[in-house]
């Protein structure tokens, strides 16, 4: 049995290559616009959206272990996606700006007789930013298919003020620590 990841996420990739164990990478095909635009709370769509991919990457490798994860930005009640655009990230860091939100990161670690779904909840704080401030963070970091249109792992961890989280990782796309226990439970040792 060979780990799957179920992800197109480069950066996704690279956290996993940092456990040093041998996986696959594979990008799963799921309309992950019907999921969001359900009546579900933003948990709820983490968790379906991470596990909705691990089953369709499952179908492909039915004898492995398959990881896969979704993050969900809920403001409010509002959920953001990747802006795809610069214009579409400043908006978004404009409503973010000074508030709190949440980075709900979900992942689902599947084989055809096991499921388990983990989340991890990121309170984040954004500082009071200045429209010029957003637009040369949006240029220099070009956030556009990141999750609340920020990049924590390079230049946007300068956009908060406070941070409260149980695994930094999450926010990037893939919580490492609790990760790392569950594939135990799967017989996968980091160590």
């Amino acid at each position: 049995m060979k780990l799957v990841l179920g992800s197109s996420s480069k950066f996704r990739k690279a956290q996993l290559e940092q456990l040093r164990v041998p996986f696959d990478t594979y990008s799963p095909d799921i309309d992950e616009d019907q999921i969001k635009n359900s009546s579900k709370t933003p948990l709820e769509i983490s968790r379906e959206l991470s596990l909705e991919k691990a089953k369709a990457v499952l179908e492909k490798y039915p004898n492995d272990l398959v990881i896969g994860a979704d993050q969900v930005l809920n403001f409010k009640g509002e959920i953001f996606s990747k802006p795809g655009t610069a214009e579409n990230a400043m908006a978004q860091l404009k409503k973010l700006r000074n508030e709190t939100h949440e980075l709900i990161t979900s992942y689902a670690l599947i084989t055809k007789d096991k499921e388990i779904v983990e989340t991890v909840i990121s309170k984040m704080t954004m500082r009071d930013l200045t429209d010029e401030q957003i637009r040369k963070y949006v240029e220099l970091d070009e956030p556009l298919y990141s999750c609340g249109a920020y990049k924590l792992e390079t230049l946007g961890i300068s956009l908060f003020k406070s941070i409260e989280c149980p695994d930094h990782s999450a926010i990037i796309g893939l919580p490492l620590i609790s990760l790392t226990t569950q594939l135990e439970k799967f017989d996968v040792k980091v160590l």
